[in-house]
């Protein structure tokens, strides 16, 4: 297995965990571009939003509940914060798992880019 990421949510490589279960792993992004800016990684391999198929519906509705979970316990909920993912180079994708970027603490501009 090559997929850092997948090498993060199997716990071969550390990262700062926010929270994690069967299905998902939330980390400190290691460069981030925001006062608070996590990673939502599914556990299960999928390139980008491309490859999603009808079966991971609830995996994806998993995910964003979970934000929504801490938004609220980070005290971030009432401000605001954005969820946003890349789908392929042109987009800035860089690593191909899929991954959310949670960011808030700050005005988020938009449109962003």
């Amino acid at each position: 297995m090559s997929c850092i990421f997948c090498k993060i949510a199997s716990g071969e490589i550390p990262a700062k965990t926010v929270y994690q279960d069967d299905r998902l792993v939330v980390i400190e992004d290691i460069n981030p571009a925001a006062p608070l800016h996590l990673l939502l990684i599914p556990r299960k391999h999928l390139i980008n939003v491309l490859d999603l198929q009808e079966v991971d519906d609830q995996l994806i509705g998993h995910l964003f509940r979970v934000a929504a979970g801490i938004a609220r316990e980070r005290g971030i909920a009432e401000d605001g914060f954005r969820i946003v993912t890349n789908t392929n180079s042109a987009a800035g994708q860089s690593v191909f798992h899929i991954h959310f970027h949670m960011l808030a603490g700050r005005d988020l501009q938009w449109p962003p880019g």
